[in-house]
């Protein structure tokens, strides 16, 4: 950026997972904290970020043009290129834009101290930032704007691992992201702190391999595993409930052989502040494709790891992944799947079209599903999926939950997710970054997967850095009357 002025507006633009947006928000931080205006992705900026994904082939094509509409937004920007494409498709990018810089992962360690340096020194003293970038993040960054919150009060994203030497047959982000490496305890700590200071109520711990967290100090063996632990996800999840006010936490997602004892003891313990909701993958429900796919765990120990996680944590919500069409998976094998993610009995279930990525042993795999059979299976699966997370809300209609509430509704409602996720809304005045506990009526007409409540008792946010935030009665909140 040698010999360009300082830029006074930057746009950020972020593809793909949840690690994507802890990385991007230092980044945003750290341009509000020199004055320099974010603005959307599609208006003209002095300086973009585009912040790729690599996990399909839609997502290079995606973070192509995401380029290429950064370019023809801001002509005359700086535009800087990262995150897990420039490591795997990085010829495309370059020819999409010859004038955008790339930074690929193992590189993005140092661009915020780059990005310092274009920024230029702030006016006024400010609170140091990481030198790496992993941390709060709490909203989709693309688009975000200054008429939106500088950070989502409601939850936050904090960044704790990142890599993965797993190398399942079709993926192509062990590549991409490099070996499993863990943040220090004290960094994810004082990331933890930042946030609830800056005012968020649930914290998200995410990663690339959450499971694997180790706290940056452990002996491994082979394919990533442990040898020797230095500090256990459960552990990390106990410093943080003994070391800060954390209300809520909740993980992004585990892979289901790394759901052992100690981390359901640690949920059990936590008198409700760890959330009962799991995320595990699957990616199919056949044996065979598991196996072809390099996954570490058959259907009768993913069956079983979900027996334990619904004995251990009552009420929990568990979602998973599935891929559909990957190499092999035969009609039978197919309808073994189906019959398997019916049995689960999932809250919830991402769907991915299986997508050849080069570098990958899965393309040099015989039996070839095609696109029209992906799409056929994908919409079927599609269809399981919403009843799944239609079933689920409606088990929670005569029931009490608590909600933390993140948005307001065109119809003036408030709506947030309980504490298993599942969507509710109700009617209130100012509700955002409450937590309410609430009656459920109903099903929403609206969304078949979201639930009408009625609120019985609130807990408004506070400055306190109290451990024990108990919720108030509503009516010394309203003057004895109900919200409606």
């Amino acid at each position: 950026m040698q010999g360009r002025a300082r830029p006074r507006s930057a746009a950020i633009v972020n593809l793909g997972c949840k690690v994507n947006q802890a990385e991007m928000e230092a980044a945003a931080r750290l341009f509000r904290a020199r004055g320099v205006a974010l603005v959307e992705r599609d208006r003209p900026a002095d300086l973009v970020l585009v912040n790729t994904c690599t996990v399909t082939a839609e997502a290079d094509a995606k973070s192509r043009s995401a380029v290429r509409r950064a370019r023809r937004a801001s002509p005359g920007a700086e535009l800087i290129v990262t995150g897990c494409a420039v490591g795997t498709a990085r010829g495309s990018l370059q020819a999409a834009d010859p004038g955008a810089r790339l930074v690929d992962n193992r590189a993005k360690d140092r661009l915020l101290v780059e990005l310092e340096a274009i920024v230029g020194i702030p006016e006024r003293p400010v609170e140091p930032l990481p030198r790496a970038l992993p941390t709060v993040s709490g909203v989709e960054l693309a688009g975000a704007a200054d008429d939106r919150a500088a950070i989502e009060r409601t939850r936050a994203f904090v960044k704790v691992q990142d890599g993965c030497s797993f190398f399942c047959t079709y993926c192509i982000i062990p590549t991409a992201r490099g070996p499993e490496r863990s943040l220090p305890p004290d960094t994810v700590l004082a990331d933890v702190r930042r946030a609830l200071a800056a005012g968020h109520r649930e914290i998200v711990l995410t990663g690339i391999n959450i499971g694997t967290y180790d706290g940056g100090r452990s002996e491994r063996g082979p394919r990533g595993s442990h040898r020797a632990s230095a500090l256990t996800l459960a552990g990390l999840v106990r410093r943080l409930l003994d070391e800060t006010a954390i209300e809520r936490i909740r993980l992004s997602s585990i892979e289901p052989q790394h759901v052992d004892d100690e981390l359901l003891a640690t949920w059990r313990a936590s008198g409700g502040r760890c959330l009962p909701h799991f995320h595990l993958p699957l990616q199919s429900g056949d044996d065979g494709v598991l196996r072809r796919m390099g996954r570490r765990y058959d259907t009768t120990a993913y069956a079983e790891t979900v027996r334990r996680v619904r004995e251990a944590v009552e009420g929990c919500a568990i979602h998973g992944d599935v891929i559909v069409g990957f190499p092999t998976e035969d009609e039978p094998a197919w309808e073994r799947s189906m019959a398997f993610i019916r049995r689960i009995g999932f809250a919830g279930i991402h769907v991915f079209r299986y997508s050849a990525r080069p570098g990958t042993p899965a393309v040099r795999m015989t039996g070839a599903v095609d696109e029209p059979t992906r799409r056929r299976r994908a919409a079927e699966l599609l269809t399981v999926a919403a009843a799944a997370r239609a079933s689920f809300a409606a088990a929670h209609v005569g029931r009490e939950a608590r909600v933390l509430f993140e948005s307001r509704l065109d119809d003036g409602r408030w709506v947030g997710h309980a504490d298993d996720h599942v969507l509710v809304a109700a009617p209130g005045v100012g509700l955002e970054n409450a937590i309410g506990r609430v009656v459920v009526d109903r099903i929403d007409h609206e969304i078949a997967d979201r639930t009408v409540a009625r609120i019985v008792a609130l807990d408004r946010p506070r400055t306190s850095n109290r451990r024990e935030l108990p919720m108030a009665p509503l009516s010394a909140l309203n003057g004895g009357a109900h919200v409606r």
